[in-house]
């Protein structure tokens, strides 16, 4: 499902933070994103048009206005009234697919893991700009960044995906719980979803850095199918393209809906694709 993203301004993270080169990275093979880092304890940006994940996890008239944005643009641009539950799940990935970069990009780029609670983040959609406050991370030993103020050693790989995780789920969990009733989905279909955002959002932005290859092997260990609170796995599997390229795949765990609105237009990684479709897609992308 597309995310429909805005041009950004400038708007670039301190060279003091640890960070800083990784959401750098991002915006320059992503440029409708754009991430401002603040220091911790200090508030994430509020005003005209941000709004912040603590007020979408509690606030039932930021979630709506949040929701209203999505609706007027599926009338707009596709000439539809959305399902109120097609409208939420939408509503929903356009702000955990970025939301997820914030965590899994600079843990692929610096092997360092943010911790991200909802208090921390914000959201300026129109102009696709985030504003994080961070303070405590997970690094490795050998990490630069070991005597920053802030910085929490963990031992070995492995460790650090499960900080990977728990940062997802921390900051995903109070999300889930204000989105889930509007999209009729609990327990495992909105963990399924947690699990895509997090595997296709940084499987794309792999293949922008051109990486894929190590993207899609980190998120198959990052997401094996057997941590809660997460549902079902990165799940890659490899399919012959029309112009004879191998290329990976996946079957996303939830569903989108967005064939709902655009029946001949469903994500690559639908279910309802088949595999011949899915083959014709990626030779036309590439």
């Amino acid at each position: 499902m597309p995310l429909s993203p805005a041009p950004a301004g400038p708007l670039a993270p301190p060279s003091s933070s640890p960070f800083a080169d990784a959401y750098l990275r991002l915006t320059e093979v992503f440029p409708s994103l754009h991430v401002e880092v603040r220091g911790a304890g200090e508030p994430p940006r509020t005003g005209e048009g941000w709004v912040t994940a603590a007020a979408l996890a509690s606030d039932s008239a930021a979630l709506d206005a949040f929701l209203a944005w999505d609706e007027g643009q599926i009338r707009r641009d596709w000439g539809q009234e959305a399902r109120p539950d097609v409208l939420a799940s939408m509503a929903l990935h356009r702000y955990a697919w970025p939301a997820c970069l914030l965590v899994t990009v600079p843990w692929f780029l610096q092997r360092r893991v943010p911790r991200l609670p909802p208090s921390a983040l914000s959201f300026q959609r129109t102009l696709g700009r985030m504003s994080v406050s961070l303070g405590e991370f997970a690094c490795l030993p050998d990490d630069p960044a070991v005597g920053t103020p802030g910085a929490r050693v963990v031992r070995g790989e492995e460790a650090l995906r499960a900080e990977v995780r728990s940062a997802v789920a921390d900051h995903l969990t109070p999300l889930l719980g204000a989105f889930g009733p509007r999209m009729r989905r609990r327990g495992r279909a909105l963990w399924g979803m947690a699990t895509d955002e997090i595997v296709e959002g940084l499987w794309y932005v792999g293949h922008l850095l051109g990486e894929e290859e190590r993207a899609v092997r980190e998120l198959g260990l990052l997401m094996p199918g057997t941590s809660a609170p997460y549902a079902g796995a990165a799940g890659f599997r490899e399919l012959g393209a029309e112009d004879g390229r191998v290329v990976p795949t996946r079957d996303r765990v939830s569903c989108c809906l967005f064939y709902t609105l655009r029946p001949d237009d469903t994500c690559v990684t639908c279910p309802r694709t088949c595999d011949s479709e899915r083959a014709r897609k990626l030779s036309a992308s590439a």
